[in-house]
């Protein structure tokens, strides 16, 4: 594992260094704290890609606002704390809190009348359960109609001196756009990624709409998204491309009874009369009320759930969708969230200690090099044999080499090399390609046999450098999953005597 307590010793002696530089030292400071805080992950994309939505999706909650209020224009951070806390950060000026205020459910951010351009950033602290493992930051849309909006996102996420603000990203965007790619591009490139690594995950955020709402849109847009993750111009800036109905996926995780018995009510229609009810959101609106339902409620059914949303409710519940809870878990699976949930989990919250590691690494190299002295030499060198023993980044380079074409091996190979080193996932059993309940000797037998392929591939003398870099990299990565499945074999044996 990336050894963190090496880098907060090399922090510490730099504040020693640098002691009397305070900008110097307040930099570094920032470093030490984002090593012990939860992996930052932004939520990114042009505007109107549904961003805040998929926030309150994977928080839980609708607390983000949405919409194209002043505060949708400021770059909002969320993070796990046991009591809820909004906190504005102006420009100029102390901070000060915001009162917690809920419209139909909804959190209201309310900024007294401060005009959006004089705040740097909202704070909100909230007890929900997915920001214990990360911090989320909703950032205002990229390639804006205002300049100034569209320059505060770009400035935060891809900065041209310093590290990103974040460790990795899930950029949102309706379909593929040269200035998706531009932004994607330019955040692998930040000072913090120079070590070349690939940390975004792409959504096609509205993926309801690809179908004009038919029950079927989804499958529609996972086509679109197998052919953009096979696009080399996106498959070398993110890992992986999804899609996902944002706004089913937000009103699944907030879904409130009367909504569900509204859906039983739609399902127990005759077939045509229901179908001719769904034809249109206009139809919808007007007939509700012969579901006993006022049309004010219909019109928020459809403002919550769109008119996917309606089809695909009333369909799970003539399925067997028997109360509220059963019809939210469906409605969440059915919407791509629970995909994009694992994935987040697979491949942003199993690495959080390698890439807080690499952030710190690359901040305090620039910071060195930017400020010479005689004395930081041996902060240089500290750093140099930290990435030499920290084989977890020398993976997520290697990763970003194999899906940019960079490394000369053939097209088997270096497939499988982007799976052992941790592609589809860090997991012994993801990067074997083993089912997910493989046990210790079924994990050691299979990398055994992919370390003897790798091993007799390190002897071939007709590969180039760059190619035997990869090798051996794989080669170590193979190692490692035979020691730990070993590890884990005795500590079975020892827990059956």
């Amino acid at each position: 594992m990336t050894d963190t307590s090496t880098v907060e010793g090399l922090l510490r002696e730099a504040l020693e260094v640098y002691d009397d530089e305070s900008a110097v030292c307040a930099d570094l400071e920032t470093y030490a704290r984002r090593l012990r805080e939860p992996l930052r992950v932004a939520v990114a994309g042009m505007v109107k890609a549904g961003k805040s939505t998929l926030l309150n999706a994977i928080i839980g909650e609708e607390i983000a606002p949405t919409g194209t209020g002043e505060c949708t224009r400021i770059i909002t951070w969320y993070r796990y704390a046991p009591t809820p806390r909004i906190t504005v950060h102006p420009l100029e000026g102390e901070s000060r809190l915001l009162p917690l205020t809920r419209e139909q459910g909804r959190l209201v951010l309310d900024l007294g009348g401060q005009p959006a351009h004089e705040v740097e950033r909202i704070v909100v602290e909230w007890p929900a359960q997915n920001l214990r493992a990360m911090t989320l930051i909703d950032t205002p849309g990229i390639a804006s109609l205002s300049e100034e909006v569209s320059e505060r996102s770009t400035q935060f996420l891809t900065p041209e001196d310093t590290p990103s603000e974040a460790d990795a990203v899930i950029y949102l965007m309706r379909h593929l756009h040269g200035s998706d790619v531009k932004f994607l591009e330019a955040f692998r490139d930040t000072s913090a990624a120079s070590s070349g690594t690939v940390n975004a995950l792409a959504v096609l955020s509205r993926a309801d709409e690809v179908g004009a709402g038919r029950i079927d849109s989804l499958i529609s847009a996972s086509r679109i998204a197998d052919r953009y993750r096979a696009d080399p111009s996106l498959r070398s800036l993110v890992l992986d491309v999804l899609p996902i109905a944002g706004l089913l996926a937000q009103s699944s995780r907030t879904l409130r009874q009367a909504e569900y018995e509204a859906f039983v009510a739609l399902a127990a229609l005759e077939r045509t009369e229901r179908e001719r009810m769904l034809l249109s959101a206009d139809r919808f609106a007007t007939g509700c009320t012969a579901l006993g339902l006022p049309a004010e409620d219909g019109r928020q059914l459809l403002e919550r759930f769109g008119l996917f949303g309606v089809r695909l409710g009333a369909a799970l519940v003539r399925g067997g969708a028997g109360n509220a809870t059963a019809l939210a878990h469906d409605l969440a699976r059915r919407s791509g969230l629970d995909l994009l949930l694992a994935l987040v989990t697979k491949q942003f919250d199993a690495r959080s200690a390698t890439l807080r590691t690499r952030t710190a690494l690359t901040g305090l190299e620039a910071l060195v090099r930017s400020h010479p002295r005689p004395e930081a030499a041996g902060l240089l060198a500290g750093i140099e044999r930290v990435r030499a023993n920290a084989h977890e980044i020398d993976e997520l380079r290697l990763l970003s080499a194999l899906r940019s074409g960079q490394v000369p091996l053939p097209s088997s190979a270096a497939h499988d090399a982007e799976r052992l080193v941790g592609g589809s996932g860090v997991a012994p059993a993801e990067r074997l390609a083993l089912p997910a309940d493989s046990g210790p000797d079924d994990v050691r037998a299979a990398a055994l046999a992919e370390l003897q392929r790798w091993r007799v591939l390190t002897e071939n003398p007709l590969l180039d450098r760059g190619a035997l870099e990869a090798c051996h990299v794989v080669t170590r990565s193979c190692e490692e999953l035979v020691a730990r499945a070993g590890a884990a074999g005795q500590g079975r044996e020892l827990a059956t005597h």
